[in-house]
């Protein structure tokens, strides 16, 4: 989309949002009570220490079966409750809101998966699996991501129906398997098995964006426009070994770690987007003097080197501005008292919106200079290719007025004043399998964060316990709102 009709379709739909905004800034939202935030805490809870990773201790069908029986023990109809999926292990539930009375409208999807990354408990301070409660902080993998929008929206679909809400169109709720990695994605499966389950107006993916924090200082609201291609990639040295008596510089480690520094002091080219502007021009009006002069110099016409550079240095910024590729994993040699005769690395990327995976496996072959490497694409199911697929980003789809309007307020209303910009996601999410099959797709997860306290896929994922009762106010609003569109 131009830049001049992406932007001034976006001002138009943030002046929309913004009328009367003082006003209901002043006012609170509806709330959760105590014994609300109980059920709540008892949902994340049990979603927390539920083991849903693409391992053989993890379940996903575990987790799915769980919420279900939630939902039919609430009353929801069987019929509006479905647990299916192409793997025993794998099975995911989307979840009916019926509309009060036949409808034209589409409905509103909720798409969350509720699969996790691996976590390794030598490695935390508190076990993983494990809902700990702690200086003011939920700990566990997937406080973070993201299955603390999973419980929120779990728990406001419930309360909703408690309440006897009758939406004037359908709300869906999706949680599927497989967005961090395995074999059976439920988002591509399910819009490609049962689009009739998941078929929309438009969806709400609550695995991006949220609310950015300074030092207890809310920022910006940022809502997911488009985001990175991620990609996977395979570097394999390979040697004739020999003797460990006989040591050689030309061994299959060597050969790799040499290829792998030269990533590691490689930065791919500065590059801004349409999406990437706008989120910018906007953080400009709420950062502090220095920080708002770099990214005024970030973007100006031609751009400050010198700015990009010191802006670079963090890391969540530094994603904004171009591709990214690191390695993850390594595995080499074979026996103690041998020269390696494979070396091999998984270096995964993410890759700005306008280059396909093919594009960055070839530059990956330039930059290493080595005909012994061999650089392969890795899909998400694990299978190992020469070439890597020609797909590109999400293009970003219009913001639309009855999304916008009341995020904006709603968002305003718990975090006064703060600007909802469009955003870049710099990883990547299950809204590209929905937008490549035509679906707007707009990222919010309501979570408030401190730019340097983001922990998802890391050690000791954590999410502060208010973080979590404001995203339960949130999504009860927003999702009421959702079905009187």
């Amino acid at each position: 989309m131009p830049r001049q009709t992406f932007s001034a379709l976006f001002a138009a739909a943030a002046c929309t949002a913004v009328f009367g905004l003082s006003a209901l800034a002043q006012s609170a939202l509806p709330t959760t009570s105590p014994a609300e935030r109980a059920e709540a805490r008892d949902i994340f809870k049990q979603l927390i220490e539920i083991n849903t990773t693409d391992t053989p201790k993890g379940s996903v069908t575990a987790a799915t079966k769980a919420m279900e029986k939630r939902f039919l023990d609430a009353g929801f109809s069987p019929d509006d409750v479905h647990l299916l999926g192409p793997d025993a292990n794998k099975q995911n539930l989307v979840v009916r809101m019926r509309a009060a009375a036949p409808t034209t409208e589409k409905p509103v999807l909720f798409l969350c998966h509720i699969d996790v990354v691996e976590a390794l408990p030598s490695d935390w301070h508190t076990d993983p699996f494990q809902f700990v409660e702690k200086d003011g902080y939920f700990y566990g993998r997937g406080t973070q991501d993201m299955k603390n929008s999973d419980a929120a929206l779990v728990f406001t679909f419930l309360r909703l129906h408690k309440e006897g809400y009758k939406p004037k169109r359908d709300l869906i709720l999706a949680l599927t398997a497989d967005e961090e990695g395995g074999r059976f994605n439920g988002a591509s499966w399910l819009v490609t098995n049962h689009r009739d389950l998941v078929d929309a107006a438009f969806v709400i993916n609550p695995d991006a964006g949220g609310v950015e924090m300074d030092h207890g200082r809310a920022i910006v609201g940022d809502v997911e426009a488009t985001e990175k291609v991620y990609a996977d990639y395979q570097i394999t040295a390979s040697n004739r070994g020999g003797h460990s008596s006989l040591p050689r510089p030309d061994n299959a480690i060597y050969e790799l770690t040499t290829a792998l520094n030269k990533l590691a002091a490689y930065s791919f080219p500065f590059e801004m987007n349409e999406v990437t502007k706008v989120y910018f021009g906007n953080l400009a009006k709420q950062e502090t003097s220095e920080m708002a002069e770099n990214i005024r110099g970030v973007l100006a016409t031609p751009p400050d080197a010198d700015a990009v550079a010191r802006l670079s240095r963090e890391p969540s910024f530094n994603s904004n501005f171009r591709t990214t590729c690191v390695a993850t994993r390594l595995a080499a040699g074979h026996a103690n008292n041998a020269l390696p005769q494979t070396a091999q690395a998984n270096v995964n990327c993410r890759i700005f919106p306008g280059h396909s995976p093919e594009e960055i496996r070839q530059q990956l072959i330039a930059l290493f200079t080595d005909p012994k490497l061999s650089v392969k694409y890795v899909s998400d199911g694990g299978k190992v290719s020469d070439i890597a697929p020609e797909r590109k980003a999400i293009v970003p789809p219009a913001p639309l007025k009855e999304v916008f309007e009341p995020l904006t307020r709603f968002t305003n209303a718990i975090w006064p004043g703060i600007p909802v910009t469009p955003e870049m996601e710099d990883g990547a999410s299950d809204s590209i399998y929905f937008a490549q099959a035509g679906y707007a797709c707009y990222g919010f997860s309501a979570a408030a964060l401190e730019r340097n306290d983001v922990r998802a896929h890391g050690q000791d994922e954590r999410l502060p316990v208010d973080s979590y009762w404001k995203a339960l106010d949130f999504f009860y609003s927003f999702a009421k709102a959702m079905g009187r569109a």
